[in-house]
């Protein structure tokens, strides 16, 4: 973790930044949902973020050991879920059957997840703005002594 004075921006930092990534892995998600093929010449598969809590290790002065820090983005896994067969003897991707693999993705729950990432990043900045607005009115109170 960063040494910052305030944890708590760091925490919320660090979920802003997690939750714009997922954001713009449900964007490109959706934006292949049609993808019968890619490099690898197989559809293209779903992808998807793995978090895991941060911890700090206790380097610095005044850190606490073992205590939260945010979240942290460990990797991005593909959903292993079965490719959709779509019967399209047109489609140059079509079998000997007129059967299409199409990719793995549904697009209603990209959109729920691309609604519970923007919720998620929405209270990370009321929580920031929060912060803030203490640390004002404590500014403010000091100013009056």
């Amino acid at each position: 973790m960063s040494q910052s004075m305030f944890p708590s921006i760091s925490i919320s930092g660090s979920g802003l930044a997690a939750e714009r990534r997922r954001m713009e892995l449900v964007a490109n998600n959706i934006a292949n949902a049609n993808s019968t093929r890619g490099a690898d010449g197989e559809p293209y598969r779903r992808q998807q973020l793995v978090f895991a809590a941060a911890i700090q290790d206790g380097r610095g002065a005044t850190d606490d050991p073992g205590q939260l820090s945010g979240v942290k983005i460990i990797g991005v896994e593909g959903d292993d879920t079965e490719f959709p067969l779509v019967y399209n003897p047109g489609h140059p991707d079509a079998d000997e059957n007129g059967m299409v693999r199409m990719p793995n993705v549904q697009l209603p729950n990209e959109m729920v997840d691309l609604i519970t990432a923007s919720r998620s990043y929405e209270a990370n900045l009321r929580a920031l703005a929060l912060f803030k607005e203490m640390i004002e009115q404590t500014l403010t109170l000091l100013r009056g002594r």
